[in-house]
């Protein structure tokens, strides 16, 4: 004899692995943080600095998402009041653990989300041409040319910000899928 399971039930132990778990290990990561890396120039004779300011702490990917768009559609950055010269670069969710959710450059008062990686082989592709950019970079800085190499680890940084921790790829995969409010 044997026994159907058209009836809809599944065994305990699917139930958990597929379900419980999951929801288990990400309720884990939260809350999410919203932060925005950007440069200061406080002295034309200083060198330009990079500061990270945190916006806040949500939830939800999504809603993190939708954070970030409206403060840097407004351009109106808690705590960058004290820093007079602070221009947006780049738009971090980050988890918990640090782990990188999604990162996207910031240009002209919009966020141009960085698609995460898609792979383990693609990550380290990535993480070798960032090196070697960083390494131009320096080169470049001993040379002193600041402004190349400026420019240089910018790129840099924005191939770092597809490097998406794999807990978080399929999800910030799912939420650039997703067409965005005008």
């Amino acid at each position: 004899m044997i026994l159907s399971r058209q009836g809809g039930f599944r065994p305990i132990g699917q139930i958990l692995a597929h379900d419980l778990l999951p929801a288990l290990q990400g309720a884990r990561r939260l809350p999410l943080r919203v932060s925005c890396l950007g440069r200061i120039s406080p002295d034309e004779a200083e060198a330009t600095q990079e500061q990270c300011l945190a916006l806040k702490e949500v939830t939800c990917a999504e809603e993190a998402m939708r954070l970030a768009a409206l403060i840097v559609s407004k351009g109106d950055y808690p705590g960058a009041v004290a820093l007079s010269e602070f221009q947006p670069r780049l738009a971090v969710i980050e988890d918990r653990a640090h782990g990188l959710v999604l990162a996207g450059a910031i240009r002209a008062d919009v966020i141009l989300w960085q698609p995460p990686v898609a792979s383990d082989a693609e990550a380290r592709r990535i993480v070798t041409e960032a090196s070697r950019l960083r390494g131009q970079a320096f080169a470049a800085e001993g040379r002193g040319d600041r402004e190349t190499a400026s420019t240089i680890r910018s790129r840099a940084s924005l191939l770092e910000a597809r490097l998406v921790d794999p807990f978080w790829r399929a999800t910030a995969a799912a939420l650039l899928s997703l067409p965005q409010a005008a």
